[in-house]
């Protein structure tokens, strides 16, 4: 029998239910680095790592404002919140070469936003085959790169990119 060892996740499985605050607001006031998995703050909205992501380099754009309905935020929020996204495309894109990206919102909790009442947008990589068994059947994800080094390689890309003025 093989084993799959992932002990990031027993945080999650004891912390899960912690009434700590928003885990969006929270991210905001700590300071950025792999602890709190914030790599890029814009004026109006701020790239962070997914925690718990469903592949390597899934990454999330989050409005400072906390509020849960995309009406809610400001045009400018709106704007950049799009211009991040579409940034955070290309980087991944020469990060990780993936075949495809996800790229949305999940508004509410019966559309499957696990924080419901701070609205995120996920951009997540694709891989052909990379929905197998392990997530079909064991309810499992297996996320081979650790979420230090995924952020330092998204840091790293996303500088380099800025740095090329595009």
């Amino acid at each position: 029998m093989d084993h799959l060892w992932t002990p990031w996740r027993m945080k999650y499985i004891e912390d899960h239910d912690h009434e700590g605050g928003c885990i969006f607001c929270l991210a905001v006031e700590a300071k950025d680095g792999d602890e709190n998995l914030v790599f890029f703050r814009g004026d109006t909205v701020y790239m962070i790592l997914n925690r718990y992501p469903y592949t390597s380099g899934h990454v999330m754009c989050v409005p400072y404002a906390h509020v849960s309905r995309l009406h809610d935020l400001s045009e400018q929020a709106r704007v950049e919140m799009m211009a991040l996204t579409s940034k955070a495309v290309e980087v991944l894109q020469k990060v990780y070469t993936p075949d495809g990206f996800n790229v949305g919102l999940n508004l509410g909790a019966m559309a499957g936003a696990g924080v419901a009442d701070h609205l995120h947008m996920h951009i997540v990589p694709r891989w052909l085959g990379d929905t197998n068994f392990m997530s079909t059947v064991g309810e499992t994800r297996v996320v081979p790169e650790s979420l230090t080094e995924t952020y330092q390689r998204v840091k790293a890309a996303w500088e380099a990119f800025a740095e090329q003025g595009t």
